[in-house]
């Protein structure tokens, strides 16, 4: 998938826009390392973003990388240390993963936890139903 291409066609520009209004100040840990928010970060400009941090799913003390797109990582297990505001999950199936954050991980916590590219309500509903 070209996702460069993808995130155009969702207006991505106009949803970042959103998001640094919405969560100006924010402590902000970003879910998800890969080629997602890899490709948002080289197209563009986070900076407002108060992003503290990376993690992923995939990560362990053995294989974390140091950093990414110059953002400090951390394992799963770190995030409630650094007192998030927000989780931003960067991954382009986010169903399942939002709702497992939300419901089990941090259920009756304050951090609140949404997609950080959002879609449209039938796009998830493909998604939840070819799954």
């Amino acid at each position: 998938m070209d996702l460069e291409k993808y995130l155009t066609d969702i207006n991505f520009k106009k949803q970042l826009q959103c998001l640094n209004r919405k969560l100006k100040n924010k402590r902000i840990v970003i879910y998800g390392s890969g080629q997602l928010f890899q490709t948002i970060c080289k197209y563009y400009d986070v900076s407002k973003l108060n992003i503290v941090a990376v993690t992923d799913g995939k990560y362990s003390t053995q294989n974390k990388e140091q950093s990414v797109c110059g953002y400090s990582t951390i394992l799963v297990e770190e995030i409630e240390e650094l007192k998030p505001d927000f989780i931003l999950v960067a991954i382009l199936n986010y169903t399942d993963i939002v709702y497992n954050l939300e419901n089990i991980v941090y259920k009756n916590k304050p951090v609140k936890i949404m997609p950080m590219v959002q879609k449209n309500f039938f796009t998830i509903l493909k998604e939840i139903w070819l799954n």
